[in-house]
């Protein structure tokens, strides 16, 4: 007993030292490209603790009778497969496999761990083939979102996703998402994946098809969300969450949601029925802000406004002008109107105005809004016209630009009663992440905001007691945070962020029936 402990010892010593050596390696390939760089490959590093502890959890969830066949589509120099032999040691791996598209990353990988029974595969692991069955994968899949796709690759990516797994994924899905579908194709029966990806999946409507396959095709068991204010990656700008799940068909079982602290010791945890699960479009409502039925006949912000993103000028710079510029440059007001500076720039909750409806802010803008086709310009207004041809090569080619009727041609939105930051982060000062503004003035807003509408009822009303529309602003402002937190979704480093439809969806604490 005593030699085999000194040879498990010396083992862990020499795995040790394995970690320290592929984190020196980790840190000088990503010295080698820019944070730009590796954000378009999606490539940011497990750290050790993480690993350690999504592994230590998947060994448990794994059938104990038979050994390890390990496999990792998404490899980098290793992060899990260090942790696999510090916690599991060799002797229990009859087979390890791992594939990492970046060349300089599989060179390096192959070289660390030449002494070891893992194959890595220099390969793009969306065109890959099953070489075997495995029955634990444990991955940290790059974070390349949509955008960053060519259109053909996207595409390939979405048609092989969909024969491997039978699930057609939006557009938008970013490229973990393919991973995790495609991987079912590499695991044994029963075979346990973990997945350390963002939580956005939980809550947005591409994540919709995702769920509904751990829902209806896998048998998911375990969700953990990390606080997102303790972002898992320095790097990397995502809330966290670890989805586990078996390869086996569901059977009216449960699942458990946790979040905040560690996988081991959450913060909370709740177990939640896969029926449940069916009925709620927001994952991130669980275990922290479970609805009461109570609350959800509270009235809701629908019931009482419209809301509407702000304007997307195609081009903030040109469009958006200083009272002074405009002047300089010898137009007049007449085809400008008012417009509110960005959130950052606006430090008051409530916007006063001057006799001609303009707000009174230290920085007064105007967004140019000419509804005359270029013909009537050219003839009438020639300083305009000099304006808008020196942005016929650069702002008018934009994409918004090139799908208007005239390419100057602004959307049109009134003044909005009161208007929502749409994404802001609580700090001490605030609570809530997000703030509503009275707005007294004939200004428009930007997209930078969420423009609230009183629908007709609540409008007569407040046309017949004025006084009414401070009394709802201070209402709003007095919202509960987790009243918005639960609609809207959260980011790494606690950036929140809620869309049109989110926001008429948050409760209210009162009918607002005045």
């Amino acid at each position: 007993m005593g030699t085999q402990n000194r040879r498990l010892g010396s083992i862990r010593i020499i795995d040790d030292n394995l970690e320290k050596l592929r984190v020196s390696m980790q840190m000088a390939l990503d010295s080698c490209k820019t944070i730009n760089e590796r954000r378009k490959l999606g490539q940011f590093s497990t750290p050790t603790a993480l690993a350690h502890d999504i592994v230590a959890f998947g060994l448990d969830c794994v059938d104990t009778t038979k050994n390890i066949r390990f496999f990792d589509p998404a490899f980098g120099t290793g992060a899990f497969y260090s942790a696999l032999l510090q916690v599991a040691g060799e002797q229990r791996i009859s087979k390890a496999t791992a594939i990492e598209i970046d060349p300089l990353f599989a060179k390096a990988a192959n070289k660390l761990w030449l002494s070891h029974k893992i194959n890595i595969i220099n390969d793009d692991f969306t065109t890959s083939e099953p070489d075997d069955k495995y029955n634990l994968i444990i991955c940290n899949p790059p974070y390349v979102r949509h955008h960053l796709i060519a259109s053909d690759r996207k595409r390939e990516i979405r048609n092989k996703t969909e024969d491997v797994s039978g699930v057609k994924l939006s557009g938008f899905a970013g490229l973990y998402c393919h991973f995790l579908l495609q991987s079912i194709q590499w695991m044994n029966d029963n075979a346990v994946a973990g997945w350390l990806i963002p939580s956005e999946f939980m809550d947005v409507n591409y994540g919709a098809a995702i769920k509904t396959f751990l829902l209806s095709d896998v048998e998911l068991f375990r969700i953990h969300r990390f606080d997102p204010k303790n972002t898992q990656f320095e790097d990397a700008l995502v809330s966290s969450a670890i989805v586990w799940f078996r390869n086996k068909k569901p059977n009216n079982h449960s699942v458990v949601f946790s979040y905040g602290g560690s996988l081991a010791q959450p913060q909370k945890s709740i177990t939640i029925t896969v029926d449940s699960l069916k009925r709620e479009p927001k994952w991130t409502r669980f275990p922290c802000q479970l609805q009461k039925a109570s609350k959800q006949a509270a009235p809701k912000l629908k019931d009482y406004f419209d809301v509407r993103r702000g304007v997307a000028t195609g081009g903030n710079d040109f469009f958006i002008l200083e009272e002074s510029r405009i002047k300089a440059l010898g137009l007049t007001l007449e085809f400008f109107r008012p417009i509110l500076p960005s959130a950052r720039f606006l430090k008051t909750t409530e916007i006063e105005a001057d006799a001609h409806g303009y707000p009174i802010l230290p920085q007064r803008l105007f967004l140019l809004d000419c509804r005359l086709n270029e013909e009537e310009v050219r003839a009438r207004y020639p300083r305009l016209w000099q304006y808008l041809e020196s942005g016929k090569d650069s702002i008018a080619t934009g994409y918004l630009c090139k799908m208007r009727k005239c390419w100057y041609f602004q959307e049109q939105r009134d003044a909005p009663m009161l208007v929502c930051t749409y994404m802001g982060r609580a700090s001490s000062e605030r609570s809530n992440a997000f703030r509503f503004i009275l707005n007294n003035s004939q200004a428009t807003v930007t997209n930078s905001y969420l423009a609230l509408y009183p629908k007709e009822k609540l409008s007569e009303r407040i046309a017949c007691v004025p006084s009414l529309k401070r009394t709802i602003w201070e209402m709003l402002n007095r919202l509960p945070s987790d009243s918005m937190h639960t609609e809207g979704r959260v980011y790494g480093g606690g950036l929140q962020k809620i869309e049109p439809k989110e926001l008429l969806n948050v409760s209210l604490p009162c009918s607002l029936e005045f």
